[in-house]
């Protein structure tokens, strides 16, 4: 991006996989980082997962060395609940989540409770029980809507994919009959609600992701310049199996550092 009128004002970043990838910073993310808040670029990180508040991911990415204020951060979780506040105003949902799926909500003036809620919310967990789920299915049979914060199937691990929101939702979906509606990513309403949140326009900002089926098709649809970082889930060689390119392909944040 050679040319100055084009070059971006705002950057929307992943974080697992552009910045750092099981608790190691990748190669360029604190330099990425510095230099945007150097030049005074607005920014944010976001991630699908719903499990922390975006506290907890300030302090993780802190602890790296990688400096992001918790403003900076946007979560499916948040997303999620912005979306149900933006949908129906202090209502009420029955949780299966942690606590960052749980404080989003509540910020938003939703109640919590496993008696008629209007929604059913599922999120990223490390505990779910075969209780919740079939309190779940018996809420979403009863009537209460059902939303999950994002289609993961899967989550890493350094033993290896753990099973996530998505896969939850197929279950309750094969019990109930009824489909979620997915906030986060590639929904592009999760990055919409946050280009709103710091005031930002599609056509002036860029998305830098590692995966092509979540954070480059969110970034397309909703009208932003594309980079794919080869440091995280999609490689060179899975290009060829989508329908759709990035504006850029890049071994690493580091490469674009020069481009702010």
């Amino acid at each position: 991006m050679s040319h100055t009128q084009d070059q971006p004002s705002t950057w929307l970043l992943d974080m697992d996989g552009v910045l750092i990838h099981e608790e190691v910073a990748l190669p360029g993310a604190k330099e990425f980082i510095g230099r945007l808040q150097e030049q005074d670029k607005e920014f944010l990180v976001l991630t699908n997962n719903s499990m922390y508040t975006r506290r907890d991911l300030s302090a993780r990415l802190a602890d790296v060395g990688i400096d992001v204020p918790e403003e900076r951060i946007w979560t499916s979780a948040v997303a999620t609940a912005q979306f149900l506040s933006n949908q129906v105003p202090d209502a009420s949902a029955y949780v299966i989540g942690e606590a960052g799926l749980k404080t989003a909500l509540h910020k938003v003036g939703y109640t919590l409770t496993d008696t008629d809620p209007d929604f059913v919310v599922l999120g990223e967990s490390r505990t779910y029980s075969f209780q919740n789920i079939t309190q779940a299915v018996q809420l979403i049979d009863q009537g209460a809507r059902f939303v999950a914060t994002n289609p993961d199937a899967t989550g890493p691990s350094p033993e290896g994919p753990l099973p996530a929101t998505g896969s939850v939702a197929a279950l309750l979906t094969e019990a109930t009959g009824q489909e979620p509606y997915f906030v986060g990513k590639p929904n592009p309403v999760m990055i919409r609600s946050g280009l709103n949140r710091i005031g930002a326009h599609s056509e002036s900002t860029a998305m830098v992701g590692d995966r092509m089926d979540t954070d480059v098709v969110a970034g397309i649809e909703a009208g932003l310049t594309t980079y794919l970082v080869l440091t995280g889930s999609t490689s060179r060689d899975e290009l060829t199996e989508f329908a759709y390119r990035p504006d850029d392909v890049v071994e690493s944040v580091a490469e674009l550092v020069e481009t702010i």
